[in-house]
Parts: C-alpha cells; sequence; structure tokens
C-alpha cells in the first residue's frame, strides 16, 4: 500500500513521538553498553548489527515499541477517508528534501568512541518572531556542522525559531596520535591530552538558498572524563560572528558519552587543571610571539619610514573576533582524490562565491578572515578566506606557495597567491578567478629605450607574503608590484620573521587555541539530477515567457544535445586553460542547421542554481533576449543545463540557449 506523503509524514510523526514517550534512546543505549561490556570478555570483535538487534529482542524492547504501538484509521480506513474527501491531517514537522541517507556502520569494542547528542536549541531570539512554518512552506533553516579530528557531520536543516528543534546524535571516534586505525583503546588519562576541540558551526540558510554565519564554537569535550556515569549533559552557549561577537546569539543543549564507558574516570579537579595549564601555556606562547613582533615591527620600520604605509598584515580577527597570526589561517591541506591538480584546486576555490563579512552600518569593510571550518560550511567568504584555502591546497600540490597582501586598481586593498618555480619565475594566482599571471619585473635601473615587459596583473602593491612557516615584509623602496623582485633570500629587499617564533604559535598542535584543520568533503549532489531538474526548469521559464509574449514554443530537443559538448569544453577550459572540442562543435551544429537557417547561442554561467534567478539575469543580456523572443519562421528553440559538482558541494553550472529560424529577406 502506498501512502501520499501528507500521510507518510504522519505516520512518521507518531512514530517517532512513541519512541520519545519510551525514551528509547536511553533503553538502547543501556543495551548497547551492557552487550559491549559483555563482548570485552572474549577476543575483541566488530559488533554487527545483527548482535545488537538480537541483544534488543532478549530484552523484549522490540516486542514493547510494537506492544504499545497502535494505528488507527490505517489501512483501507484511511484510504476510504481519503476518497471521502475528509482533509488529512498536515504534517506537523519540518521536512527536509535534501535527505543524505546515513551509512550504518558497526561499532567496533576495542575503539573509544565519543557520542555528542544535541537535545535541542533556545534562546534563539533573532527568530523570536519567526511565523510557525505551515506544511510544505518553504522556509529559513538552520544547520550544525561539526568537526573532530578529521571526521565531519552535518545535522538536518530544521526551520529558525525561537527554540529551534535542533536534536541530532553524532558518534566520534578518538583515536590517539600515531596509532592509525589499529591502536589500543584510548584511555582516560590517553585522552587527557587530547586538546583537539569539537568545532560547532551554525548556519542559516533562507528561502533563497543565500546562506549565513550564525555562529561558530569550540567545544573542549573533555569534561566527559570527569563524569563518574561517563555520560555529561550542559548548556552551550553560541556568541554571534564579526561585530556581534560578544552577543549570544542562542543555546543549545549538549550530552556527551563515552563508548565504552571508562572503567576508570579522572576527578573533574585533574580535567580542569589539565585545561588551566593549557591555557597558560598558550597565553604565553602568544605573549612572547606578541613582544617579538612589535621589535621586529620597529626595525621594519627603521629600515625606511615609508615602510609605515605598507601593508604588512601581521595579525588577522577570526569569526570570534579572536587575533591570530596571519600564518595561522594557512595550513598544508590535501585533498585525498577529491582534486587532481593545482588548477582543478584555484577553479574548486574560485567557485566560492565571494562576498564581504556583513558590516551593520556604513564605516567601510568589516574585516573578518574565517577559519577554513566556517567558510567551507557558509560556502562563500572574502578574498582572504579564498587566498588562504588556495594556498592551502597549492602547499598540498608540492607547490611553493604564498598569500600576497597588498593593493590593486584604485587602491583597494586585496589578497592574492603567489608561487615561485624552481627556475625562479613567478606566477601569481587569483582565488576568485582561477585566472593565472606570469610576474615579470621592471628593471628601474634599464637604459630608457631598452623594452621593458607589460604589467599582466590587476595587482598594484603588495605588502607582505606569508604561508604557514614564513612572513617576509617587502622592504624594497617602492612596494609596486611591477618594480617588485620576489627574490626572497635577499634580505635587503625581503625582511623574514623568525621561522621558529611563527613554528610556536602557528605549527599544528603548537597551542590549544589553534581550530584544527577540517578535511574536504566529496560532494554529495547528483550532477546529472540537478542538470535535468535545472534545465526542465528553465524550458518552463522560457515557454512562460514567451506565452506572456503571444509566442509559441516549440523545442528541438537534438539541438539541445549537441549543445553539451560545447558546455563541457567551457568547463574544461577554466579548469586547464587550454581550449578544446570547439571545431567538433561546431561542425555538428552546422550539420543540424539546415541551408537557409540561421543558429543562434548564448553561453553563461553561474555559481548557483536558482532557475529564476539564473533566467532573470539572462534577460538582462540583449543576446539571449534575442534568442528567448525570437520570432520568425520555423523558429526552433534548445536549452542545455550542466552542472559540475566540486568539493563540498561547490557547483559550476553552464546554460546555453540557442535557436535556430529560417532567414527572410
Amino acid at each position: 500500500m502506498s501512502l501520499p506523503p501528507e500521510k507518510a509524514s504522519e505516520l512518521k510523526q507518531i512514530i517517532h513521538d512513541h519512541l520519545l514517550k519510551m525514551d528509547i534512546h536511553g533503553r538502547i543505549r543501556e543495551v548497547l553498553a551492557e552487550t559491549v561490556r559483555n563482548d570485552q570478555g572474549g577476543a575483541h570483535r566488530a559488533l554487527s548489527e545483527t548482535d545488537f538487534l538480537h541483544a534488543l529482542q532478549r530484552r523484549g524492547i522490540i516486542e514493547d515499541v510494537m506492544k504499545d504501538l497502535h494505528f488507527t484509521q490505517v489501512g483501507h480506513h484511511a484510504a476510504g477517508r481519503l476518497q471521502t474527501g475528509s482533509p488529512p491531517k498536515p504534517a506537523t514537522h519540518f521536512v527536509d528534501k535534501n535527505i543524505t541517507l546515513l551509512q550504518k556502520t558497526d561499532i567496533d569494542p576495542s575503539r573509544r568512541h565519543l557520542y555528542v547528542q544535541v537535545l535541542g536549541g533556545k534562546a534563539f531570539l533573532e527568530h523570536l518572531q519567526e511565523p510557525e512554518p505551515l506544511p510544505g512552506q518553504v522556509c529559513s533553516t538552520l544547520t550544525l556542522y561539526l568537526h573532530f579530528r578529521n571526521q565531519r557531520f552535518r545535522s538536518k536543516p530544521v526551520p529558525c525559531a525561537c527554540e529551534p528543534d535542533l536534536k541530532e546524535g553524532f558518534l566520534l571516534e578518538v583515536y590517539r596520535d600515531g596509532t592509525g586505525g589499529c591502536g589500543k583503546m584510548a584511555d582516560a588519562t590517553a585522552m587527557l591530552s587530547l586538546c583537539d576541540p569539537v568545532h560547532l558551526v551554525l548556519i542559516r540558510t533562507d528561502t533563497s538558498g543565500e546562506t549565513a554565519l550564525v555562529s561558530s564554537y569550540f567545544l573542549d569535550w573533555r569534561a566527559v572524563l570527569g563524569s563518574p556515569s561517563g555520560k555529561t549533559c550542559f548548556a552551550v552557549e553560541l556568541m554571534g560572528v564579526g561585530s556581534e561577537c560578544k552577543v549570544p546569539a542562542g543555546v543549545l543543549t549538549v550530552s556527551l558519552e563515552l563508548f565504552p564507558p571508562l572503567t576508570e574516570t579522572l576527578s573533574a579537579a585533574v580535567v580542569s587543571t589539565q585545561q588551566s595549564l593549557e591555557r597558560q601555556r598558550t597565553a604565553e606562547k602568544e605573549r612572547l610571539f606578541l613582544v617579538y613582533a612589535k621589535q621586529w615591527w620597529r626595525e621594519f620600520l627603521e629600515i625606511r619610514p615609508s615602510n609605515q604605509s605598507k601593508m604588512v598584515k601581521i595579525f588577522a580577527q577570526d569569526e570570534n573576533g579572536v587575533n591570530r597570526p596571519t600564518c595561522a589561517y594557512v595550513r598544508v591541506l590535501r585533498a585525498g582524490r577529491l582534486l587532481e591538480s593545482p588548477r582543478q584546486a584555484a577553479r574548486f576555490v574560485s567557485l566560492l562565491a565571494h562576498e564581504k563579512a556583513p558590516v551593520v552600518g556604513g564605516g567601510g569593510k568589516q574585516e573578518q578572515w574565517c577559519t577554513l571550518m566556517a567558510f567551507l560550511c557558509r560556502g562563500k567568504g572574502d578574498c582572504e578566506d579564498h587566498a588562504a584555502l588556495l594556498c592551502s591546497l597549492l602547499l598540498g600540490f608540492g607547490l611553493d606557495a604564498y598569500v600576497c597582501v597588498g593593493t590593486k586598481a584604485k587602491g583597494a586593498p586585496h589578497t592574492w597567491v603567489l608561487t615561485r618555480g624552481t627556475d625562479g619565475s613567478i606566477t601569481f594566482w587569483e582565488s576568485l578567478t582561477a585566472h593565472r599571471y606570469l610576474h615579470r619585473a621592471i628593471d628601474p635601473d634599464a637604459p630608457p629605450l631598452a623594452p621593458q615587459p607589460k604589467p599582466s596583473s590587476p595587482y598594484r602593491t603588495v605588502g607582505c607574503v606569508f604561508n604557514q612557516q614564513s612572513f617576509l615584509a617587502n622592504g624594497q623602496p617602492s612596494d609596486a608590484v611591477e618594480l617588485c623582485v620576489f627574490d626572497f633570500q635577499n634580505q635587503s629587499r625581503w625582511k623574514a620573521m623568525s621561522e621558529e617564533a611563527l613554528k610556536s604559535v602557528c605549527a599544528p598542535g603548537s597551542t590549544a587555541s589553534l581550530p584544527p584543520l577540517p578535511p574536504l568533503c566529496a560532494p554529495s549532489l547528483d550532477p546529472a539530477a540537478a542538470s535535468n531538474q535545472l534545465e526542465l526548469e528553465m524550458r518552463f521559464l522560457v515557454s512562460e515567457h514567451r506565452k506572456d509574449l503571444e509566442l509559441a514554443t516549440v523545442w528541438d530537443d537534438h539541438l539541445s544535445y549537441l549543445l553539451s559538448s560545447a558546455l563541457s569544453a567551457y568547463e574544461l577550459e577554466r579548469c586547464t586553460g587550454v581550449s578544446c572540442g570547439n571545431e567538433e562543435f561546431q561542425d555538428a551544429v552546422r550539420r543540424a542547421v539546415p541551408d537557409g537557417h540561421t543558429f543562434k547561442g548564448f553561453p553563461i554561467h553561474f555559481l548557483h542554481r536558482n532557475a529564476r534567478r539564473a533566467f532573470a539575469t539572462c534577460l538582462r543580456s540583449v543576446f539571449c533576449e534575442e534568442i528567448v523572443c525570437c520570432r520568425g519562421d520555423h523558429v526552433r528553440l534548445a536549452v542545455r543545463v550542466r552542472v559540475f559538482a566540486y568539493p563540498e558541494n561547490a557547483c559550476a553550472v553552464w546554460l546555453m540557449f540557442a535557436c535556430k529560424y529560417r532567414s527572410v529577406l
């Protein structure tokens, strides 16, 4: 028997409420802990789903659930009621259309796991006036993202509310450094030395799909090590970001539990002492680096008074208003199988939208460098975020890469990436567009008639360059990019900071306050399905637009299919810088367009998948409007959409409109 969507939602809600009433989570946890304890006596083996179901059956939990669960007006009664026209009861909860099926996994009883459970939110006062969403209504949502020791998770989106229904569980593996995947189980003492926090990032998505960073919080999970029951529950106050970093955004109730439970727990005093020592050690390292940075800056100013005006960026504030050395924002990041080349990495970074940090009121630009996790979850950021990510990826590909801080046209502050070849060649990478520029410096001492290279890049001045282990300030008489020689070993041109000093605060694990580096996530988007869906929507919009103009619409499916090769070639060119396949496309179009007919095509590129927004943008082009509103004899229209998916669900969307018609003189 198939149920309509609203009935299926109602049925799920009844079962969900019943399970909550029975405290099924608590009973399952008890059985799981007991099963793991019993299994520890024998040889260590992975607990399978079947073993766990047998344990639940032995305890009679499954029988209790089925015995107490009663449905009324189900089956033929429900069908009859629907046929009589009785209105179905609406679903009382938000339905996530983009459901990612969770993979079932066996819990290895020889490995330690941390179960982080979010039990709900409250006091999100910004959404106090938010109306209750109606069933099926599109509404703004909140999504919680989590990162812990190379593991990333996300919650299902829930409607924005003063008390959002954020209820999720995340099973995290706690492993010791150097043990890989087969070391002995981490005990309480070993886990106490793991200062990696659980990074929580809360993102709001509005009805048009635009995202905003609500909060970024580092949760120290080690309080559970001092809990006699092996479980602890507490409230986490999330603060705002940027200019609102001192204002509470809301409160989450969080429960932490260890599996298997600890045989010996630590005292709460030991845990708090360890945390206090780490804070003191971090504060001392940061204080010593600040003293060194001040002395280094004084020395730099003594070289030349004009150095005062150069853009030398030693520190930058993150989304929480914390001052960090700029070198801490760059790390060696390897993308595994997700990205195949440095140029593909540049293409991926350019697909993350560019947006300056939001500021309330006027007063110019609000500076905010985001941690990598916050940038990836939000899917957009400023040029500094893009440049730091691209530099990290290029370092992962083995290049000698640096972030440059300077200005572009009209003196606007900007950051970009520089790579140095083994032959001394200098290449600039624009992280917002993936464009590359070969730098050749002008020799100011050359004779007046000697040929000089023309500036190829849009950059005007450069004040400093840095990566994860180096920071160099431009000490040359002029900071103009066209005159700059990027010979970093020449101390008269570039003043370097001590690598040891930088390592003390920027190296991985050097301080407890350094945000951990998250891995990139593979795309969950199906490019073919997304392309088909967007193409159908575009066909509908074109047909409706032409109907308003009292024009008929006849589609040519064969011509639409031929446009695919052009769109594929455009994306390949953006990735590699090499154009190919154009001859085949032109030949195919000539064969598809009869003699005496005219062909017109209009390709365009987007970073989003909103059909109405894309169509409105297309119509602003005179060339596109000519095609969409084409009048004539034997007019045939074609449209093709190709969605190319990259890590983090970043999308390159290529769209092409075309038409052919008989030319009438």
